[in-house]
Protein backbone atom coordinates (compact mmCIF):
# COMPACT_ATOMS: atom_id res chain seq x y z
CA UNK A 1 0.00 0.00 0.00
CA UNK A 2 1.39 3.41 -0.91
CA UNK A 3 1.78 6.09 1.74
CA UNK A 4 -1.15 8.26 0.62
CA UNK A 5 -3.44 5.24 0.39
CA UNK A 6 -2.37 4.17 3.88
CA UNK A 7 -2.99 7.68 5.19
CA UNK A 8 -6.46 7.68 3.60
CA UNK A 9 -7.16 4.43 5.44
CA UNK A 10 -5.89 6.08 8.63
CA UNK A 11 -8.32 8.97 8.20
CA UNK A 12 -11.14 6.47 7.64
CA UNK A 13 -10.23 4.98 11.02
CA UNK A 14 -9.66 8.26 12.85
CA UNK A 15 -12.84 9.93 11.58
CA UNK A 16 -15.24 7.39 13.06
CA UNK A 17 -17.41 9.03 15.76
CA UNK A 18 -15.83 7.00 18.56
CA UNK A 19 -12.24 7.79 17.57
CA UNK A 20 -13.04 11.45 16.96
CA UNK A 21 -14.44 11.62 20.48
CA UNK A 22 -11.26 10.11 21.94
CA UNK A 23 -9.12 12.50 19.88
CA UNK A 24 -11.00 15.48 21.33
CA UNK A 25 -10.80 14.02 24.84
CA UNK A 26 -7.05 13.62 24.40
CA UNK A 27 -6.64 17.20 23.18
CA UNK A 28 -8.66 18.60 26.09
CA UNK A 29 -6.84 16.47 28.67
CA UNK A 30 -3.48 17.30 27.12
CA UNK A 31 -4.11 21.03 27.12
CA UNK A 32 -5.33 20.88 30.70
CA UNK A 33 -2.28 18.98 31.95
CA UNK A 34 0.00 21.24 29.93
CA UNK A 35 -1.42 24.24 31.77
CA UNK A 36 -0.86 22.71 35.21
CA UNK A 37 2.79 23.03 36.28
CA UNK A 38 4.58 19.71 36.71
CA UNK A 39 1.83 17.52 35.23
CA UNK A 40 3.13 16.67 31.80
CA UNK A 41 2.10 14.18 29.09
CA UNK A 42 4.26 11.39 30.52
CA UNK A 43 2.53 11.60 33.90
CA UNK A 44 -0.95 11.81 32.34
CA UNK A 45 -0.46 8.86 30.00
CA UNK A 46 0.97 6.90 32.94
CA UNK A 47 -2.17 7.55 34.97
CA UNK A 48 -4.46 6.62 32.07
CA UNK A 49 -2.74 3.31 31.25
CA UNK A 50 -4.76 1.23 33.73
CA UNK A 51 -7.95 3.14 32.85
CA UNK A 52 -7.70 2.21 29.15
CA UNK A 53 -7.50 -1.57 29.70
CA UNK A 54 -11.03 -2.06 28.41
CA UNK A 55 -10.45 -0.02 25.27
CA UNK A 56 -9.41 -1.20 21.85
CA UNK A 57 -5.80 -0.04 21.27
CA UNK A 58 -6.77 2.23 18.35
CA UNK A 59 -8.91 4.73 20.33
CA UNK A 60 -6.51 4.46 23.28
CA UNK A 61 -3.51 5.53 21.21
CA UNK A 62 -5.50 8.19 19.40
CA UNK A 63 -6.27 9.65 22.81
CA UNK A 64 -2.61 9.38 23.90
CA UNK A 65 -1.52 11.20 20.73
CA UNK A 66 -3.99 14.01 21.44
CA UNK A 67 -2.68 14.27 25.01
CA UNK A 68 0.90 14.53 23.78
CA UNK A 69 0.20 17.28 21.25
CA UNK A 70 -2.22 19.09 23.58
CA UNK A 71 0.28 19.17 26.45
CA UNK A 72 2.92 20.69 24.21
CA UNK A 73 0.52 23.56 23.45
CA UNK A 74 -1.03 23.95 26.91
CA UNK A 75 2.14 25.04 28.63
CA UNK A 76 2.25 28.25 26.60
CA UNK A 77 -0.93 29.66 28.16
CA UNK A 78 0.36 29.94 31.71
CA UNK A 79 3.87 30.83 30.50
CA UNK A 80 2.40 33.92 28.83
CA UNK A 81 -0.27 34.94 31.35
CA UNK A 82 1.22 33.81 34.66
CA UNK A 83 4.95 33.34 33.92
CA UNK A 84 4.54 29.79 35.22
CA UNK A 85 5.48 27.26 32.52
CA UNK A 86 3.22 24.22 32.53
CA UNK A 87 5.86 22.20 30.71
CA UNK A 88 9.67 22.39 30.76
CA UNK A 89 9.57 23.09 27.03
CA UNK A 90 7.56 26.28 27.70
CA UNK A 91 10.17 27.87 29.94
CA UNK A 92 11.63 29.79 26.99
CA UNK A 93 8.16 30.99 25.95
CA UNK A 94 7.79 32.71 29.32
CA UNK A 95 10.81 34.94 28.71
CA UNK A 96 9.15 37.13 26.08
CA UNK A 97 5.55 35.91 26.33
CA UNK A 98 5.05 37.22 29.86
CA UNK A 99 6.66 40.53 28.94
CA UNK A 100 4.25 40.86 26.00
CA UNK A 101 1.35 40.19 28.39
CA UNK A 102 2.57 42.89 30.78
CA UNK A 103 2.56 45.31 27.84
CA UNK A 104 -1.05 44.41 27.01
CA UNK A 105 -0.15 42.11 24.08
CA UNK A 106 -1.16 38.81 25.69
CA UNK A 107 -3.63 38.18 22.86
CA UNK A 108 -0.90 38.47 20.23
CA UNK A 109 1.41 36.16 22.21
CA UNK A 110 -1.33 33.53 22.61
CA UNK A 111 -2.26 33.82 18.94
CA UNK A 112 1.29 33.32 17.67
CA UNK A 113 1.69 30.37 20.05
CA UNK A 114 -1.56 28.76 18.83
CA UNK A 115 -0.93 29.28 15.11
CA UNK A 116 2.72 28.30 15.49
CA UNK A 117 1.68 25.11 17.26
CA UNK A 118 -0.72 24.31 14.42
CA UNK A 119 1.88 24.98 11.71
CA UNK A 120 4.62 23.07 13.52
CA UNK A 121 2.37 20.17 14.47
CA UNK A 122 1.25 19.75 10.86
CA UNK A 123 4.79 19.93 9.48
CA UNK A 124 6.01 17.49 12.15
CA UNK A 125 3.21 15.03 11.41
CA UNK A 126 4.13 15.05 7.72
CA UNK A 127 7.74 14.47 8.77
CA UNK A 128 6.64 11.69 11.12
CA UNK A 129 4.77 9.96 8.33
CA UNK A 130 7.74 10.11 5.93
CA UNK A 131 10.43 9.48 8.54
CA UNK A 132 8.76 6.52 10.21
CA UNK A 133 8.14 4.79 6.88
CA UNK A 134 11.79 5.38 5.90
CA UNK A 135 12.98 3.90 9.20
CA UNK A 136 10.75 0.87 8.69
CA UNK A 137 12.43 0.23 5.34
CA UNK A 138 15.83 0.50 7.05
CA UNK A 139 14.87 -1.56 10.09
CA UNK A 140 14.05 -4.69 8.10
CA UNK A 141 17.64 -4.73 6.77
CA UNK A 142 19.53 -4.46 10.06
CA UNK A 143 20.30 -7.20 12.55
CA UNK A 144 20.62 -7.61 16.32
CA UNK A 145 24.10 -5.96 16.52
CA UNK A 146 22.77 -2.79 14.89
CA UNK A 147 19.66 -2.81 17.07
CA UNK A 148 21.92 -3.16 20.12
CA UNK A 149 23.96 -0.17 18.93
CA UNK A 150 20.83 1.93 18.24
CA UNK A 151 19.58 1.31 21.77
CA UNK A 152 22.96 2.26 23.20
CA UNK A 153 22.77 5.39 21.01
CA UNK A 154 19.41 6.25 22.55
CA UNK A 155 20.77 5.88 26.08
CA UNK A 156 23.97 7.81 25.33
CA UNK A 157 22.09 10.69 23.75
CA UNK A 158 19.66 10.90 26.67
CA UNK A 159 22.63 10.84 29.03
CA UNK A 160 24.34 13.65 27.14
CA UNK A 161 21.26 15.85 26.98
CA UNK A 162 19.66 15.24 30.38
CA UNK A 163 20.67 17.46 33.24
CA UNK A 164 23.73 19.61 33.86
CA UNK A 165 25.87 16.77 35.24
CA UNK A 166 26.97 13.93 32.99
CA UNK A 167 28.03 11.70 35.93
CA UNK A 168 24.55 12.04 37.43
CA UNK A 169 22.92 11.23 34.10
CA UNK A 170 25.23 8.22 33.66
CA UNK A 171 24.32 6.99 37.12
CA UNK A 172 20.60 7.35 36.37
CA UNK A 173 21.03 5.46 33.08
CA UNK A 174 23.00 2.63 34.70
CA UNK A 175 20.50 2.37 37.55
CA UNK A 176 17.64 2.17 35.05
CA UNK A 177 19.42 -0.62 33.15
CA UNK A 178 19.89 -2.51 36.42
CA UNK A 179 16.19 -2.19 37.25
CA UNK A 180 15.34 -3.41 33.74
CA UNK A 181 17.34 -6.61 34.31
CA UNK A 182 15.65 -7.50 37.61
CA UNK A 183 13.76 -10.79 37.45
CA UNK A 184 14.09 -14.04 35.56
CA UNK A 185 16.51 -14.27 32.65
CA UNK A 186 14.29 -15.20 29.70
CA UNK A 187 17.06 -17.27 28.11
CA UNK A 188 18.61 -19.18 31.03
CA UNK A 189 15.81 -19.04 33.60
CA UNK A 190 18.20 -17.71 36.24
CA UNK A 191 16.95 -15.14 38.74
CA UNK A 192 18.77 -11.81 38.67
CA UNK A 193 18.87 -9.19 41.45
CA UNK A 194 15.65 -10.34 43.14
CA UNK A 195 17.34 -10.62 46.58
CA UNK A 196 15.02 -13.47 47.49
CA UNK A 197 11.88 -11.39 46.97
CA UNK A 198 9.45 -13.58 45.05
CA UNK A 199 7.39 -10.60 43.88
CA UNK A 200 10.38 -9.40 41.82
CA UNK A 201 10.77 -12.65 39.87
CA UNK A 202 8.66 -11.29 37.01
CA UNK A 203 10.73 -8.11 36.90
CA UNK A 204 9.68 -4.49 37.37
CA UNK A 205 6.84 -3.65 35.01
CA UNK A 206 7.41 -0.54 32.92
CA UNK A 207 3.93 0.71 33.80
CA UNK A 208 4.81 0.59 37.50
CA UNK A 209 8.06 2.40 36.77
CA UNK A 210 6.33 5.16 34.82
CA UNK A 211 3.62 5.74 37.43
CA UNK A 212 6.04 5.56 40.36
CA UNK A 213 8.73 7.82 38.93
CA UNK A 214 6.50 10.40 37.24
CA UNK A 215 3.21 10.46 39.13
CA UNK A 216 4.01 9.43 42.71
CA UNK A 217 7.46 11.03 42.61
CA UNK A 218 5.94 14.31 41.41
CA UNK A 219 3.36 14.24 44.22
CA UNK A 220 6.08 13.75 46.84
CA UNK A 221 8.13 16.58 45.30
CA UNK A 222 5.24 19.03 45.23
CA UNK A 223 4.25 18.10 48.78
CA UNK A 224 7.75 18.97 49.98
CA UNK A 225 8.13 22.24 48.06
CA UNK A 226 4.72 23.81 47.44
CA UNK A 227 4.84 26.23 50.37
CA UNK A 228 8.07 27.71 49.05
CA UNK A 229 6.74 28.30 45.54
CA UNK A 230 6.00 31.91 44.59
CA UNK A 231 3.11 32.81 42.29
CA UNK A 232 3.65 35.50 39.67
CA UNK A 233 1.19 38.30 39.13
CA UNK A 234 -1.47 37.02 36.74
CA UNK A 235 -1.95 39.04 33.55
CA UNK A 236 -5.37 39.33 31.94
CA UNK A 237 -6.30 38.86 28.30
CA UNK A 238 -7.52 42.17 26.94
CA UNK A 239 -9.57 41.72 23.80
CA UNK A 240 -9.45 38.80 21.37
CA UNK A 241 -6.36 36.65 20.91
CA UNK A 242 -5.08 37.94 17.59
CA UNK A 243 -2.07 39.62 16.03
CA UNK A 244 -1.58 42.75 14.01
CA UNK A 245 -0.45 42.39 10.39
CA UNK A 246 3.11 43.34 11.38
CA UNK A 247 3.19 40.77 14.20
CA UNK A 248 1.85 38.09 11.87
CA UNK A 249 4.55 38.89 9.31
CA UNK A 250 7.27 38.75 11.96
CA UNK A 251 6.01 35.33 13.12
CA UNK A 252 5.99 33.46 9.79
CA UNK A 253 9.74 32.83 9.46
CA UNK A 254 10.17 31.85 13.17
CA UNK A 255 7.29 29.36 12.82
CA UNK A 256 9.03 27.70 9.87
CA UNK A 257 12.50 27.74 11.40
CA UNK A 258 11.17 26.50 14.73
CA UNK A 259 9.28 23.68 13.04
CA UNK A 260 12.38 22.43 11.23
CA UNK A 261 14.64 22.76 14.29
CA UNK A 262 12.10 21.09 16.56
CA UNK A 263 11.44 18.14 14.28
CA UNK A 264 15.13 17.41 13.63
CA UNK A 265 16.04 17.71 17.31
CA UNK A 266 12.97 15.67 18.29
CA UNK A 267 14.00 12.74 16.08
CA UNK A 268 17.29 12.44 17.97
CA UNK A 269 16.78 10.13 20.96
CA UNK A 270 16.89 12.12 24.17
CA UNK A 271 16.85 15.56 22.56
CA UNK A 272 13.40 16.60 23.66
CA UNK A 273 11.23 19.67 23.30
CA UNK A 274 13.06 21.67 25.97
CA UNK A 275 16.33 21.38 24.05
CA UNK A 276 14.74 22.36 20.74
CA UNK A 277 12.94 25.38 22.21
CA UNK A 278 16.19 26.72 23.68
CA UNK A 279 17.95 26.22 20.35
CA UNK A 280 15.12 27.92 18.46
CA UNK A 281 15.23 30.91 20.81
CA UNK A 282 18.99 31.24 20.30
CA UNK A 283 18.56 31.12 16.51
CA UNK A 284 15.77 33.70 16.50
CA UNK A 285 17.72 36.12 18.64
CA UNK A 286 20.69 35.83 16.31
CA UNK A 287 18.79 36.31 13.03
CA UNK A 288 16.16 38.82 14.23
CA UNK A 289 16.05 42.38 12.93
CA UNK A 290 14.91 43.42 16.44
CA UNK A 291 17.51 41.77 18.75
CA UNK A 292 17.14 44.42 21.47
CA UNK A 293 13.49 43.42 21.99
CA UNK A 294 14.41 39.92 23.14
CA UNK A 295 13.77 39.54 26.83
CA UNK A 296 11.44 42.55 26.69
CA UNK A 297 8.59 41.13 24.61
CA UNK A 298 9.80 40.09 21.14
CA UNK A 299 7.10 38.14 19.35
CA UNK A 300 9.76 36.04 17.59
CA UNK A 301 10.83 34.84 21.04
CA UNK A 302 7.39 33.28 21.43
CA UNK A 303 6.72 32.13 17.85
CA UNK A 304 9.96 30.19 17.30
CA UNK A 305 10.18 28.23 20.57
CA UNK A 306 6.45 27.41 20.57
CA UNK A 307 6.68 26.03 17.04
CA UNK A 308 9.83 24.17 17.98
CA UNK A 309 8.50 22.37 21.04
CA UNK A 310 5.38 21.23 19.18
CA UNK A 311 7.41 19.96 16.23
CA UNK A 312 9.67 18.06 18.64
CA UNK A 313 6.67 16.04 19.83
CA UNK A 314 6.14 14.74 16.30
CA UNK A 315 9.86 14.07 15.93
CA UNK A 316 9.91 12.03 19.16
CA UNK A 317 7.39 9.64 17.63
CA UNK A 318 9.59 8.81 14.61
CA UNK A 319 12.02 6.39 16.36
CA UNK A 320 9.14 5.03 18.45
CA UNK A 321 6.98 4.02 15.48
CA UNK A 322 9.80 3.32 13.02
CA UNK A 323 12.19 1.34 15.23
CA UNK A 324 10.28 0.66 18.43
CA UNK A 325 12.84 2.66 20.43
CA UNK A 326 11.71 5.47 22.77
CA UNK A 327 13.70 8.69 22.83
CA UNK A 328 12.01 10.57 25.67
CA UNK A 329 10.14 10.01 28.91
CA UNK A 330 6.75 10.33 27.21
CA UNK A 331 7.55 7.88 24.40
CA UNK A 332 8.96 5.46 26.99
CA UNK A 333 5.57 5.52 28.69
CA UNK A 334 3.92 4.92 25.31
CA UNK A 335 6.15 1.83 24.92
CA UNK A 336 4.57 0.58 28.14
CA UNK A 337 1.14 1.22 26.64
CA UNK A 338 2.04 -0.86 23.58
CA UNK A 339 3.26 -3.67 25.84
CA UNK A 340 -0.02 -3.67 27.76
CA UNK A 341 -1.82 -4.46 24.50
CA UNK A 342 0.74 -7.12 23.56
CA UNK A 343 2.15 -4.96 20.74
CA UNK A 344 5.70 -4.03 19.84
CA UNK A 345 6.13 -0.72 17.98
CA UNK A 346 8.48 -0.87 15.04
CA UNK A 347 8.57 -2.19 11.48
CA UNK A 348 6.35 -5.22 12.10
CA UNK A 349 3.57 -3.07 13.56
CA UNK A 350 3.09 -1.35 10.20
CA UNK A 351 2.21 -4.75 8.70
CA UNK A 352 0.39 -6.26 11.68
CA UNK A 353 -1.71 -3.26 12.75
CA UNK A 354 -1.78 -0.66 9.94
CA UNK A 355 -5.13 0.58 11.27
CA UNK A 356 -3.46 1.48 14.56
CA UNK A 357 -0.35 3.14 13.10
CA UNK A 358 -2.07 5.11 10.34
CA UNK A 359 -5.10 5.87 12.50
CA UNK A 360 -2.74 7.41 15.07
CA UNK A 361 -0.89 9.46 12.42
CA UNK A 362 -4.16 10.68 10.88
CA UNK A 363 -5.51 11.57 14.33
CA UNK A 364 -2.51 13.86 14.90
CA UNK A 365 -3.62 15.99 11.93
CA UNK A 366 -7.09 16.12 13.46
CA UNK A 367 -5.64 16.98 16.88
CA UNK A 368 -3.79 19.95 15.40
CA UNK A 369 -6.99 21.37 13.93
CA UNK A 370 -8.86 20.74 17.17
CA UNK A 371 -6.17 22.55 19.17
CA UNK A 372 -6.44 25.61 16.96
CA UNK A 373 -10.26 25.68 17.11
CA UNK A 374 -10.70 24.95 20.81
CA UNK A 375 -7.88 26.56 22.69
CA UNK A 376 -8.05 30.26 21.92
CA UNK A 377 -11.76 30.57 22.84
CA UNK A 378 -11.17 28.50 26.00
CA UNK A 379 -8.05 30.30 27.22
CA UNK A 380 -9.90 31.76 30.20
CA UNK A 381 -11.01 28.29 31.27
CA UNK A 382 -7.47 26.90 31.10
CA UNK A 383 -6.08 29.64 33.32
CA UNK A 384 -8.80 28.94 35.91
CA UNK A 385 -7.33 25.44 36.32
CA UNK A 386 -4.53 27.12 38.25
CA UNK A 387 -7.07 27.96 40.95
CA UNK A 388 -7.41 24.29 41.89
CA UNK A 389 -5.76 23.92 45.33
CA UNK A 390 -2.52 21.99 44.91
CA UNK A 391 -3.10 19.69 47.89
CA UNK A 392 -6.45 18.62 46.41
CA UNK A 393 -5.03 18.20 42.91
CA UNK A 394 -2.01 16.12 43.89
CA UNK A 395 -3.92 14.08 46.45
CA UNK A 396 -6.25 13.12 43.61
CA UNK A 397 -3.26 12.10 41.46
CA UNK A 398 -1.97 9.91 44.28
CA UNK A 399 -5.34 8.18 44.70
CA UNK A 400 -5.75 7.62 40.95
CA UNK A 401 -2.20 6.23 40.79
CA UNK A 402 -2.81 3.77 43.61
CA UNK A 403 -6.19 2.59 42.30
CA UNK A 404 -4.84 2.27 38.76
CA UNK A 405 -1.80 0.25 39.81
CA UNK A 406 -3.83 -2.11 41.99
CA UNK A 407 -6.35 -2.67 39.19
CA UNK A 408 -3.64 -4.06 36.87
CA UNK A 409 -2.98 -7.39 38.66
CA UNK A 410 -4.63 -6.78 42.05
CA UNK A 411 -1.33 -7.33 43.88
CA UNK A 412 -0.47 -5.26 46.96
CA UNK A 413 3.21 -5.80 46.12
CA UNK A 414 2.75 -3.63 43.02
CA UNK A 415 1.72 -0.73 45.26
CA UNK A 416 4.87 -1.23 47.32
CA UNK A 417 7.02 -1.16 44.18
CA UNK A 418 5.30 2.00 42.90
CA UNK A 419 5.68 3.89 46.16
CA UNK A 420 9.31 2.78 46.48
CA UNK A 421 9.92 4.11 42.96
CA UNK A 422 8.04 7.27 43.93
CA UNK A 423 10.47 7.84 46.80
CA UNK A 424 13.32 7.20 44.35
CA UNK A 425 11.84 9.73 41.90
CA UNK A 426 11.52 12.30 44.68
CA UNK A 427 15.14 11.80 45.79
CA UNK A 428 16.33 12.13 42.21
CA UNK A 429 14.46 15.43 41.87
CA UNK A 430 15.82 16.58 45.23
CA UNK A 431 19.45 15.93 44.28
CA UNK A 432 19.12 16.94 40.61
CA UNK A 433 19.35 13.51 38.97
CA UNK A 434 17.43 13.28 35.65
CA UNK A 435 14.54 10.83 35.63
CA UNK A 436 14.17 10.26 31.88
CA UNK A 437 17.41 8.22 31.54
CA UNK A 438 16.34 5.95 34.38
CA UNK A 439 12.97 5.20 32.79
CA UNK A 440 14.55 4.63 29.37
CA UNK A 441 17.08 2.28 30.97
CA UNK A 442 14.21 0.35 32.55
CA UNK A 443 12.47 0.07 29.16
CA UNK A 444 15.53 -0.70 27.05
CA UNK A 445 17.49 -2.87 29.52
CA UNK A 446 15.85 -6.19 28.56
CA UNK A 447 15.96 -5.32 24.83
CA UNK A 448 19.65 -4.39 24.98
CA UNK A 449 20.37 -7.64 26.81
CA UNK A 450 18.45 -9.69 24.24
CA UNK A 451 20.00 -8.07 21.15
CA UNK A 452 23.51 -8.13 22.61
CA UNK A 453 23.24 -11.87 23.19
CA UNK A 454 21.90 -12.47 19.72
CA UNK A 455 24.74 -10.38 18.30
CA UNK A 456 27.28 -12.38 20.26
CA UNK A 457 25.85 -15.58 18.81
CA UNK A 458 26.21 -14.12 15.29
CA UNK A 459 29.88 -13.19 15.94
CA UNK A 460 30.82 -16.45 17.73
CA UNK A 461 31.17 -14.68 21.06
CA UNK A 462 33.63 -12.00 19.88
CA UNK A 463 32.89 -8.57 21.33
CA UNK A 464 35.47 -6.93 19.05
CA UNK A 465 33.88 -8.43 15.95
CA UNK A 466 30.48 -7.25 17.16
CA UNK A 467 31.68 -3.68 17.73
CA UNK A 468 33.74 -3.59 14.51
CA UNK A 469 30.76 -4.18 12.23
CA UNK A 470 30.49 -1.02 10.08
CA UNK A 471 26.89 -0.25 11.03
CA UNK A 472 27.45 -0.91 14.74
CA UNK A 473 30.65 1.16 14.86
CA UNK A 474 29.07 4.11 13.05
CA UNK A 475 26.03 4.15 15.35
CA UNK A 476 28.14 3.94 18.52
CA UNK A 477 30.40 6.73 17.23
CA UNK A 478 27.30 8.88 16.71
CA UNK A 479 26.31 8.13 20.30
CA UNK A 480 29.66 9.36 21.61
CA UNK A 481 29.28 12.52 19.55
CA UNK A 482 25.84 13.13 21.06
CA UNK A 483 27.37 12.84 24.52
CA UNK A 484 30.32 15.15 23.81
CA UNK A 485 28.67 17.87 21.69
CA UNK A 486 26.21 19.11 24.38
CA UNK A 487 29.08 19.38 26.87
CA UNK A 488 31.13 21.41 24.40
CA UNK A 489 28.13 23.65 23.67
CA UNK A 490 27.57 24.24 27.40
CA UNK A 491 31.26 25.00 27.88
CA UNK A 492 31.16 27.50 25.02
CA UNK A 493 28.03 29.07 26.51
CA UNK A 494 29.70 29.52 29.90
CA UNK A 495 32.85 31.00 28.35
CA UNK A 496 30.93 33.35 26.04
CA UNK A 497 28.33 34.28 28.67
CA UNK A 498 25.38 33.00 26.59
CA UNK A 499 23.00 31.62 29.20
CA UNK A 500 20.69 29.79 26.80
CA UNK A 501 23.64 27.71 25.58
CA UNK A 502 25.22 27.28 29.00
CA UNK A 503 21.94 25.82 30.31
CA UNK A 504 21.29 23.64 27.26
CA UNK A 505 19.66 20.41 28.38
CA UNK A 506 19.49 21.27 32.07
CA UNK A 507 15.70 21.07 32.00
CA UNK A 508 14.52 17.50 32.17
CA UNK A 509 12.06 16.67 29.44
Amino acid sequence: MDMLGALAGGFATALTPQNLLYAFIGVLLGTGVGVLPGIGPALTISLLLPVTFGLDPVPAFIMFGGIYYGAMYGGSTTSILVNTPGESSSVVTAIDGYQMAKRGRAGAALATAAIGSFVAGTIATVGLMIGAVALVGLAVRIGPPEYFAIMILALLSVTGLSGSSVPKALFATAFGLALGLVGMDNQTGQLRMTFGISELEDGIDVVLGAIGLFAVGEVFWVASTWRAQQDEERQTLRGPARMTRDEFGRSIAPWMRGSVIGFIIGVLPGAGAAISSFMSYAVERRVSKHPLEFGKGAIEGVAGPEASNNAAAGGNLVPLLGLGIPGSGTTAVMIAAFQIYGLQPGPLLFDQRPDLVWGLIASLYIANVALLILNLPLVGLWVKLLDIPKPLLYAGILVVSAVGVYSIDRRPSDLAVVFALGVLGFLMRRYDYPIAPLLLGLVLGPLIDLNFRRGMIMTDGSVLTLLARPGTAAILAAGLILVLVPQLVRLYGRVSGRRELASLGEIDD
